[in-house]
């Protein structure tokens, strides 16, 4: 399965009055591993940003004038979200603003919708942590994923962060790829035993009792014989039989 993790910087917080974006930032996922490919913009907005927008982002109109315009880039994001289920938190922010800036180049272009799928992990988190905040900076605590160098709002960091959350969030799904490659402790320690014992038995000596100590065998069976009556319930011969065929193992 082909997922991709994205997020948008924008100059305000609503498309309706006019915001633009200002940086895409798209990590992708196959098999819930990342495969190394990115994609990530800077944008010119063609308008200032708001002061809250540039106080979280670090963005400025200079730094932004000269950057590509959405226009130029629809056609290869377009292509690097095909086919693909996008994974974005509070989707509709990040949708909505990417259908604004889809419908100022026409409707031919459609909407998001119509190239890829959408899932919110932010919907998702709040039915797994119903009642507790559910931010990308309290899901990186939550599930211990270091956001410290989180010091500005990216679109590519942020991307970056959200996959380690959204893995985090819903391991255990059917994702055998993230189970440990190497043995466990516990296997560890059976693999141990089971080479002591082999180990063990390689140095095993097998020791046979000679005629001597057969004949001083019988003796010693004669006298508790006599002290018995002159009965035994194993009689001498049986025994030393069986004591000629017994073997005595001593470790080395």
């Amino acid at each position: 399965m082909r997922q991709v993790v994205l997020d948008t910087e924008t100059t305000g917080l609503s498309w309706e009055k006019g915001n633009r974006i200002v940086e895409i930032g798209c990590i992708e996922l196959l098999e819930r591993r990342p495969t190394g490919r990115r994609f990530q913009r800077h944008l010119d907005p063609e308008r200032d940003m708001e002061a809250g927008a540039q106080e979280v982002t670090g963005l400025t109109r200079e730094f932004l004038a000269g950057k590509p315009k959405f226009a130029q880039v629809c056609d290869e994001f377009l292509d690097f979200v095909r086919g693909a289920e996008l994974v974005i938190h509070n989707a509709d922010f990040d949708v909505g603003f990417i259908d604004y800036e889809l419908s100022l180049l026409g409707p031919h272009y459609g909407r998001l919708r119509d190239h890829a799928g959408v899932l919110d992990t932010l919907a998702l988190a709040r039915e797994r942590y119903p009642g507790q905040r559910n931010s990308l900076d309290a899901l990186c605590r939550r599930l211990g994923v270091d956001n410290a160098h989180r010091k500005l709002h990216g679109a590519l960091l942020d991307a970056e962060l959200l996959a380690e959350v959204f893995l985090a969030m819903t391991s255990g799904q059917g994702d055998l790829a993230l189970a440990p490659e190497t043995p466990t402790h516990a296997a560890a320690a059976l693999a141990a035993l089971h080479d002591a014992a082999h180990a063990g038995a390689a140095r095993t000596r097998v020791l046979r009792a000679g005629a001597d100590e057969l004949e001083r065998h019988r003796a010693r069976l004669q006298k508790i014989a006599a002290k018995a009556g002159g009965r035994l319930v194993w009689p001498a011969d049986e025994a030393a039989d069986a004591d000629a065929g017994a073997a005595v193992a001593l470790r080395g």
